[in-house]
């Protein structure tokens, strides 16, 4: 005992030693630097790493077209305000139109075919105008946007000597106010 004693600290010593060696070849603490280069007086350039891509531009929606407010060939029933079922699409591409800016204001513009008295005829073209703006108002445009106004058998937009061209006067036009 008295060996262990005197040789303690030796020990100790001693051990220290072989657990520190025994660390530094389990673990590496500083990375080794790269090779030298072959020619030593040129020296090494190192190239940036690339920039990362640029993102993908998006794309640029196209501006929206301008509305269009002009809308013919609304037609009508002979001597009535019943509109024929070929302006209803025509109405329904009015009506959408009307709703993207609700600050515009429309006039109905009604007319009529020669046929009749020039009393009547006013007053079926008020008619006409008039049921145009009850159907525009259904499909959900402010009333307080349409105006209607008859104007009879004035401006004929075809003759009215012939069936067809009188088919063709008898409408409504919408303009932009």
């Amino acid at each position: 005992m008295k060996f262990l004693k005197s040789n303690f600290s030796l020990i100790l010593i001693l051990t220290a030693i072989i657990s520190l060696q025994a660390c530094k070849a389990k673990k590496k603490i500083v990375q080794e630097p790269p090779p030298p280069a072959e020619n030593p007086a040129q020296p090494v350039q190192q190239t940036p790493p690339p920039p990362p891509p640029a993102p993908d531009p998006q794309p640029v929606a196209p501006a929206p077209a301008p509305p269009d407010y002009n809308f013919s060939n609304i037609q009508f029933e002979f001597d009535s305000g019943i509109l024929t079922t070929e302006s209803y699409p025509i109405l329904d591409k009015a009506a959408a139109e009307m709703k993207k800016d609700p600050s515009i204001t429309f006039l109905l513009k009604g007319y009529a075919s020669a046929e009749g008295t020039d009393e009547h005829n006013m007053q079926l073209s008020i008619d006409r105008a008039n049921s145009v703006k009850a159907y525009l108002v259904n499909t959900g445009v402010s009333a307080a946007n349409l105006t209607t106004q008859g104007y009879g058998e004035s401006n004929p937009v075809a003759d009215n000597s012939t069936e067809a061209g009188r088919i063709i006067n008898r409408r409504v036009e919408i303009k932009k106010h």
